[in-house]
């Protein structure tokens, strides 16, 4: 036997571990048993909701910035894993009222049941006696050349608005977004220009169509302390129900379907509705200061690893609250969102050993139930700088039915990510979702839309869950898997959003690994991913 034969079993042997090692090193592969013991705790009563100013908030940050180290991940933020995130805290007290004047009739709302509202000007009491004026959906929008506040000065009043936006006629059939939902249309986009208006404070219609969620969500929202980022805000905010709105519109000599009629065209003006408001909102108010939590894994060319691809995923829920008239008074967020925090914390696991040629930075921001807050505090004062960040992938409400043939990546279209993704999805024997209306605004509604205002390209890595139909194809048993999704509608911001053993994950580690390897093709392309030339937010200046 020749010494080269003799040698074979050990030549094999190394042949072998260096084939192993090399095929690691280039496909970190993400595990569901970390990803189930993640999901699992974060979801537990024990961190009660993670609530924003809460124990299990704290417990939720110190788990993750505990995790972040033991995976070898470096701190983000100097010598630390978590940014700071300044909040102002208010909750609407017993006893407040609000209450319409129109012709001869007072009218009344039931807190919770017609109306709900709270103020964000940082105030214990707050009184406010304001006319009531009708501003159609309450956008200006000069790239839509639409102004619902053209020719009437609103200071120091009440608005009452629709939300949604405009919708595409057959005139215009790609107005605002056509059938899907703009950035105009969100809520948090009208709170916002009610304050640059100079407005006294805004109550939104809500329809279960133009929201696209039920009553109960604002009411829950608004049950529990709200909070905002330090700054300007309206005395008074919320939302008012369509039974009540058109009993105020009624009092004051106007129909409610005929002026929501008129705001749909061009050219529509305030509509003073002959009514005023009274309102005695009596607040608990607090300063906090919460976290967002981020580690890096540094990249390894020495001109690329000064940019930076961005996964993130809120950690934050509702929260307790012991006096919601409920047996459980637990928002556990299990699958909004524990099992976003527990699949970012699995694939920083997985990539901590394989770093690749740009930095990837693992972010899990804060109160983003509050309105994306600690995801605009990030882009606020970046831990990277914005102008070298390559992209922002988001994960949000994953998937807990099972395997998919398709992946939803929308939002993705608005820039070259889509491609790059369609070709992750070919490699991994997946296809992409086909593109569906944006009904609900779900673009707008995640982390990701801050870094995309910001200029960087962004999206959320959708799921069935995401789309809120079942739409998507499943591996397996397709009728049973979308009712499953279907139902978690009826889980969505309710305390029954509790974690289940049962699960099938290895549709959420599928979502996870897909997200990973995008995230890997983009850290590892010679160029970072550019907006399309027609896009809008390739225009904002970062």
């Amino acid at each position: 036997m020749s010494h080269s034969r003799r040698l074979l079993p050990s030549t094999l042997l190394a042949l072998t571990i260096l084939s192993h090692t090399a095929l690691a090193h280039s496909q970190p592969v993400v595990t569901e048993a970390p990803l189930r013991a993640h999901l699992a705790f974060l979801a537990d009563d024990l961190l009660e909701g993670r609530g924003t100013g809460q124990r299990g908030g704290e417990l939720a940050v110190r788990y993750l910035e505990t995790q972040a180290a033991a995976m070898g991940l470096k701190p983000a933020s100097g010598n630390s894993y978590r940014q700071p995130v300044k909040l102002v805290g208010q909750k609407t007290l017993p006893g407040s009222v609000l209450r319409f004047a129109a012709g001869s009739k007072t009218l009344a709302p039931q807190l919770g049941t017609d109306v709900v509202f709270a103020n964000a000007n940082g105030k214990t009491e707050t009184r406010l006696d304001a006319p009531v004026v009708f501003v159609g959906y309450g956008i200006h929008a000069e790239d839509e050349n639409w102004n619902d506040f053209a020719g009437v000065d609103v200071k120091g009043k009440v608005l009452i608005a629709m939300v949604n936006d405009p919708q595409p006629t057959a005139a215009e059939p790609n107005r605002f977004g056509g059938k899907s939902l703009t950035w105009y249309g969100r809520w948090t986009y009208k709170f916002e220009e009610a304050v640059r208006q100079g407005a006294a404070g805004i109550l939104l219609i809500h329809t279960d169509a133009s929201a696209s969620y039920p009553w109960s969500v604002p009411a829950n929202s608004f049950s529990h302390e709200q909070f905002h980022l330090a700054g300007p805000g309206n005395a008074l905010q919320g939302w008012i129900s369509e039974d009540s709105a058109r009993a105020l519109f009624a009092a004051g000599g106007h129909d409610l379907d005929a002026l929501r009629a008129a705001a749909e065209v061009r050219g529509f003006k305030p509509i003073d509705l002959g009514a005023t408001v009274h309102a005695e909102v009596a607040s608990a108010v607090r300063e906090i200061t919460e976290f967002n939590v981020a580690g890096i894994v540094p990249g390894t060319d020495p001109k690329l690893r000064d940019e930076a691809v961005i996964y993130s995923a809120h950690w934050d829920h509702f929260g307790i609250d012991a006096g919601n008239g409920k047996p459980d008074h637990i928002w556990n967020g299990a699958i909004d969102n524990a099992s976003g925090s527990a699949a970012l914390l699995a694939m920083a696991q997985a990539a901590s050993a394989h770093p690749a040629r740009r930095t990837q930075i693992f972010l899990w921001p804060a109160a983003e139930e509050q309105g994306l807050l600690g995801s605009a505090a990030y882009v606020r004062a970046p831990l990277w700088p914005l102008a070298k960040t390559a992209a922002d992938l988001n994960l949000d409400s994953m998937n807990f039915v099972g395997k998919t043939r398709d992946i939803g990546v929308h939002g993705s279209e608005r820039s070259s990510l889509y491609k790059t993704a369609a070709q992750v999805a070919g490699s991994m024997g997946m296809r992409l979702a086909p593109p569906v209306p944006d009904l609900g605004g779900a673009y707008f509604r995640a982390d990701h839309f801050n870094f995309a205002k910001a200029g960087v390209p962004a999206f959320n890595v959708g799921s069935a869950v995401f789309s809120g139909d079942g739409s998507f194809e499943f591996a397996h048993d397709q009728a049973a898997s979308s009712a499953a999704m279907i139902g978690y509608t009826k889980r969505y911001h309710q305390t029954s959003d509790e974690y289940n053993p049962a699960w099938d994950l290895s549709g959420m580690v599928q979502q996870a690994q897909f997200t990973l390897n995008l995230g890997y093709a983009v850290a590892n392309a010679p160029r970072m991913p550019t907006w399309n030339a027609n896009e809008a937010f390739a225009r904002v200046k970062r």
